[in-house]
Parts: structure tokens; sequence; C-alpha cells
């Protein structure tokens, strides 16, 4: 069976449990399902919203290629990402990363090398909205910026290459 992909990018909420179920309805061959949800953090109560843009085709193509690099890397029977992209609140999820395969180590890393991927090379563009203690203000309309990649980010994406 070849490896079954979902690639979305979308501003709505969605269903961990239930994207992972879709993948693996009428599997009874598949030894491992790995999902990754990443959740927008209030940065200990600065955060009032992350606004996440991208650019509609382009995400998607690009998130597609890396995943066909982790199924030509790893036997995968399948795989999920989901990105969402839109004003983000804390504590809603950001990003699925689902991999389903017959042995565990497969699933693990495949996900590992997808999440280093979004977070380094994906093209999203990140804006954080400060919470004002002074005023209850809609997000965007302070001082918002943008958000710089993280080296740690660039490191753990490094053990992939080479």
């Amino acid at each position: 069976m070849s490896c079954r992909v979902i690639v979305r990018v979308q501003e709505d909420m969605f269903d961990a449990a239930e994207e992972a179920a879709k993948l693996t309805k009428n599997r009874t061959d598949l030894g491992a399902v790995v999902t990754f949800t990443g959740l927008c953090r209030d940065e200990s109560g600065a955060l009032a919203a992350l606004e996440i843009e991208h650019y509609p085709g382009m995400a998607e193509e690009e998130i597609s290629r890396v995943v066909a690099q982790a199924a030509a890397r790893w036997t995968l029977e399948g795989v999920v990402v989901l990105h969402r992209f839109g004003l983000i609140r804390p504590g809603e999820p950001i990003v699925l990363v689902v991999t389903a395969s017959l042995h565990r180590a497969e699933a693990f890393e495949a996900a590992a090398f997808l999440m280093d991927f979004l977070k380094t090379q994906a093209p999203f563009w990140k804006k954080q909205h400060p919470t004002d203690a002074s005023a209850e203000s809609e997000p965007g309309s302070g001082a918002a910026a943008w958000v710089d990649a993280k080296a740690e980010d660039d490191a753990a994406a490094q053990k992939w290459r080479g």
C-alpha cells in the first residue's frame, strides 16, 4: 500500500484525534501512529494572539515536497500535516503532524523531521500581538512584532541534513 498523504493549510480549528482516526480507519497493518500538536503559548501572559500568514499554494506545495522526502526516507503508510493561519489565541492548536508506520521508530523520526522542517523552512510568517494590561484592545491595535527564527530550531533541523 502506498503512503496516504494529507496536507492542508487552513484557518479553521482541527481535531487531532479525528484526523488521526481518518488516517488509520480500516488499517489493521499499522504498528505505530505518532501525533504532534503544536499549541500557541501565552508567553507567560505577554501574548494576546499569534497571527500567521502564508502564501496560498506555495505553503502547501512546499510542505508536500518535504512530506515526499520523509516518505522516501522512512517507510510510512500515512502522513497528515495541517497548519493553521490567521489569528490564533493562546491555547489553540497551530499545527498537527501525524505519521503512521509499521514500526514506531520510523513514525517518531518522520514526525520529528517534519516538525523541524515546519519550524525552520516552511513559508509561514508569524507576528506576535502582545497583551496590553492598560487597555482592552483587540490584537492588531498594539505594537505587534514579527517573530524571528530561533537558533535552537535551526540546530534541531541541522541533524537531518547531510
